[in-house]
């Protein structure tokens, strides 16, 4: 357990590698060091190091601190290098430092088109810039959006292609509180994307593909079209799919949403609990090979069984992590039986960090540790509470305490991160994880037994029935009115605030360490003054928010708690939409509550005359102009710059995500002309006024 603090100080030096490696990559990322100076500081601390075997043994006692300094300085600056050299921006190559002047690039696609609403998203590699008909080579990596109606057949993974568009950078849409993209993508090494038609690229005859990716992907494939084969309504289907490989393009929405509030939604990621139940299901088989002679034997069959489903799976990220993880465990139990599972668990995580150190922010891997670590600290003493006699009350508790456990060290994070609170997270998880499990080795199965046509197909309505149980018991348990709390708005000082409540209680009530329980009151403490402070603010906050939402007209006025939204009621009503472009910014300002949407185009709000252009309008002549604080344009109405301002004195133009790209780009010129203040959220993201 907790006990024995200083043990784990000494048994289990990965937890502090591992730290001092997380603490580079952090001081990195956030203060964006110089390669030279990093360079520089591990020479000192090196040097140093070097020095350290001269010392007699006296002053190597003496010195033991500067010593220990030293060698955590090396692994702290070590972090720092290996994110600064994996940040694609500091590549000589890179794409991005010739974009001004680079009128064609050389792509190869790097995985299958996916089908979207509009067009097919493909990731490419960017392989050269051509200037003068000479290609140089170049590094970096962009998402292409190819259209529908005008792409060329057999273009796929390998396919070489020259573009004639010019990428663009990623943007996030810039509205408050919302998922901030671009990091996301600049952390998988993507930094651009475009739109092309049939006229923007040229198809190369070459194709470049490897080997080993073509496995996975005609894996995919294969296995997808089983599934599709056997289980045939949409929803299963779809179901199925993410949970076998984690292919998500067929998934239902609103299932997910129901997935998500009820939470469960983490048997829908392939994971560290997918893994966890091949490892249990191989552990099992292969435990007549349990003896020490036959030991690595049974190693070599668990690793090789925990890769082959891994790469079947997709090789994704999450999967790959959970890898690494179970494969850690699984050697360091032949190695070493009595080995901390802390240092085991640290040590997979340091590796993890080394392959890519911007996974630190993936929210997966906090969120397996978290889960992870939640239970190996948590089961015990949970379980402890009740020990039924009856071997199935016995099962069915220990399931609950396993869950129980897991949510501990995950809730602040799942805060953090969600902004709600699943109530009804027990009930579901109890019936979800043993039949995802189930409906897991019954797809492996479906898999194995596709070549016995007959077989299959009552497999595979086995399946099917299985996940239309657990659909229905999920979409059930969401209907409930109170199944979810959301809302709810934490930042990041408050997340290890709370995290830091959580393990000092713990510690105080496993390990009877009094000092841990006024660590805990002191951090309740400083969390209830900051959420105090907070809700003070949102009381007093009068804001006017131009939303950036793509086609959509979408304002809020929000006032303390309360906000009046005027807009487009397509976007209120779909609830995917609304909780991806708006609601975040509702959670960050703590506004819960809507009034009725105004009908009018003008609109006054603390003294402040707002005036909403959605359609086109004729405007009576005046003998005077009315003064107008903010002027805010929608949609695509026939409306003149130049009359508006003999109309109206105008403060401040706003062109909201509805209008046309090139629409917005007339009236921002005119708006030049004229020496008017003009904000295109399109490009700059939500406006956002706060009135005193």
């Amino acid at each position: 357990m907790i006990a024995g603090q200083n043990y784990l100080w000494r048994k289990a030096p990965f937890i502090r590698i591992t730290t001092a490696f997380i603490i580079g990559i952090l001081l990195q990322w956030y203060l964006q060091l110089f390669i030279k100076e990093l360079l520089i500081a591990a020479s000192v601390v090196a040097l140093a190091i070097v020095c350290v075997p001269f010392f007699s043994l006296q002053n190597k006692f003496r010195f033991r601190l500067f010593i220990g300094l030293a060698f955590t300085s090396l692994i702290i600056i070590a972090g720092a290098l290996l994110t600064w050299l994996q940040d694609v921006r500091h590549d000589a190559n890179w794409f991005g430092k010739n974009t001004h002047k680079t009128p064609y690039v050389l792509v190869t696609l790097q995985e299958p088109l996916v089908e979207k609403p509009a067009s097919y998203k493909a990731l490419v590699r960017i392989d050269g810039i051509s200037n003068d008909g000479e290609i140089k080579n170049a590094t970096g990596t962009a998402i292409i959006y190819f259209k529908k109606d005008t792409l060329v057949k057999n273009i796929g993974y390998g396919s070489q292609l020259l573009l004639a568009k010019p990428l663009e950078e990623v943007k996030n849409e810039g509205n408050p509180g919302g998922f901030d993209y671009k990091r996301y993508c600049l952390f998988q090494g993507i930094t651009h994307q475009t739109n092309i038609g049939a006229g923007d690229y040229v198809v190369l005859p070459l194709k470049d593909k490897h080997i080993f990716y073509t496995f996975l992907f005609n894996s995919r494939v294969f296995i997808i079209n089983i599934i599709r084969q056997y289980i045939i309504n949409p929803k299963e289907q779809g179901l199925a799919e993410a949970l076998l490989i984690g292919y998500k393009n067929d998934l239902d929405k609103d299932l997910v949403q129901s997935y998500t509030n009820t939470g469960v939604v983490h048997i829908i990621a392939i994971s560290g609990l997918h893994l966890g139940l091949i490892y249990w299901l191989l552990l099992i088989l292969t435990k007549p090979l349990s003896r020490k002679k036959l030991a690595w034997v049974r190693l070599v069959i668990i690793l090789c069984g925990l890769w082959l489903f891994s790469l079947l799976a997709g090789g994704q990220p999450s999967i790959l992590r959970s890898a690494v993880m179970f494969s850690v465990i699984a050697i360091a139990n032949v190695l070493d039986k009595r080995s901390s599972i802390y240092n085991t668990l640290s040590l997979s995580a340091f590796i993890l960090l080394c392959i890519n150190p911007f996974w630190l922010w993936d929210v997966g891997f906090q969120l397996s540790y978290a889960a992870v670590l939640s239970i190996i600290i948590f089961f015990k003493p949970v379980y402890h509470w009740w020990q039924p006699d009856n071997k199935l009350l016995d099962l069915l508790w220990k399931m609950m305490a396993v869950t129980l456990s897991a949510q501990i060290l995950t809730l602040p994070v799942s805060l953090y991160h969600f902004h709600q609170f699943p109530v009804l997270f027990l009930f579901t998880n109890i019936l979800a994880i043993p039949l995802s499990s189930l409906i897991l080795m019954g797809e492996i199965l479906l898999c194995a037994l596709f070549i016995l046509p007959p077989v299959a197909t009552l497999v595979g309505q086995l399946i099917e029935w299985l996940l239309r149980v657990m659909n229905n018991y999920i979409e059930g348990m969401n209907s409930v009115s109170f199944a979810v709390i959301d809302g709810i708005s934490i930042s990041l000082l408050q997340t290890i605030l709370l995290t830091a409540v959580i393990i000092s209680i713990a510690v105080w009530l496993l390990d009877k360490v009094r000092i841990s329980l006024w660590i805990a009151v002191a951090c309740f403490t400083v969390f209830v003054v900051l959420h105090s402070w907070k809700l003070i603010e949102i009381k007093d906050q009068k804001k006017l928010i131009v939303y950036n939402v793509p086609r959509y007209q979408a304002i809020d006025l929000i006032d303390g708690m309360d906000y009046t939204f005027i807009g487009d009621e397509a976007l209120e009503q779909n609830a995917l939409l609304r909780n991806f472009h708006i609601q975040p910014t509702r959670t960050l300002y703590g506004v819960q509550k809507a009034e009725d949407a105004t009908t009018s185009h003008f609109v006054t709000f603390y003294n402040k005359k707002i005036l909403v252009l959605d359609t086109t309008l004729r405007f009576s002549n005046a003998l005077s102009r009315e003064a107008i604080d903010v002027l805010i344009l929608s949609h695509n109405p026939k409306i003149y710059i130049n009359d508006l301002v003999k109309r109206f004195e105008t403060k401040q133009v706003v062109i909201d995500g509805s209008v046309p790209f090139w629409k917005a780009k007339l009236w921002q010129k005119d708006c030049a002309l004229l020496h008017l203040p003009c904000y295109n959220v399109s490009e700059k993201g939500a406006f956002v006024m706060s009135l005193p």
